[in-house]
């Protein structure tokens, strides 16, 4: 049995034809989509790679060299590598992926203050989702605890930039909203009083009767470590303000 610290290459037989010998990769095609995933993000070896994103290298090698089969492992790979999880185990449909920017932050238990269109258009950090989506598409991290277990702080949330349908629609719904006054957040939303909604979270008191100019429509979470940093513009990062809500 092979074991993980071997070399992919040794799961290669060579083939004798008449002119020349040939190499035939008898290793499973996911582990050798794995390898060609790996290689193109810029890994030289599966150690770096398992260093790099804190995974056990021998599991990570063993997935690799095809003596352990990838199974639940596909998607945390797919995300690291920008693949897309079905191609990676089927082969089927496009290895490419999404990069969607980091717009700022949504207050879960913080108040976050200044709007999103004071970032720059490339975003504070980039997210990189393992299937193609629209280009309507951003992002923000959550800061706070109050709306657990369903968002954690640090969780990354992708939202449609437009708002698509009336408030009245989101009622009872978790979604991303930015208030009159420019302040963000991550919660429920109720009917309010007087054409005013209320903000309801999991872990605080909820905020009564304010008007809201954005809703963003949750298209999904995703874990802090799928992001990917990009060169920041202006500073603006630092004159993000957080305050305990």
């Amino acid at each position: 049995m092979h074991n993980a610290h071997q070399d992919v290459k040794s799961k290669r037989t060579p083939v004798t034809c008449f002119l020349h010998t040939m190499t035939y990769d008898d290793r499973p095609d996911p582990a050798i989509r794995l390898q060609e995933a790996r290689e193109k993000r810029g890994f030289g070896t599966a150690k770096d790679a398992a260093k790099f994103f804190g995974w056990n290298y021998e599991t990570y090698a063993q997935h690799e060299n095809g003596t352990r089969g990838i199974g639940r492992a596909a998607g945390k790979y797919a995300i690291a590598f920008r693949v897309s999880e079905a191609w990676l185990l089927t082969g089927e449909g496009t290895s490419q992926s999404t990069e969607i920017p980091i717009m700022g932050y949504l207050g879960a238990g913080a108040e976050v203050e200044p709007d999103y269109e004071q970032v720059p258009p490339e975003g504070l950090d980039q997210i990189d989702i393992p299937f193609p989506l629209p280009a309507e598409m951003i992002a923000f991290k959550v800061r706070g605890e109050s709306m657990l277990p369903v968002f954690k702080d640090g969780h990354v949330i992708v939202v449609y930039r437009e708002q698509k349908k009336p408030i009245e629609s989101f009622y009872g719904e978790e979604a991303a909203v930015r208030t009159v006054d420019g302040k963000r957040f991550i919660k429920t939303i109720m009917r309010g009083q007087d054409g005013s909604v209320s903000l309801f979270s999991w872990n605080a008191a909820p905020i009564e009767n304010v008007h809201l100019d954005w809703v963003g429509e949750i298209f999904g979470t995703f874990p802090q470590t799928s992001l990917r940093k990009v060169a920041r513009q202006g500073g603006v990062q630092g004159q993000l303000r957080l305050k305990t809500a």
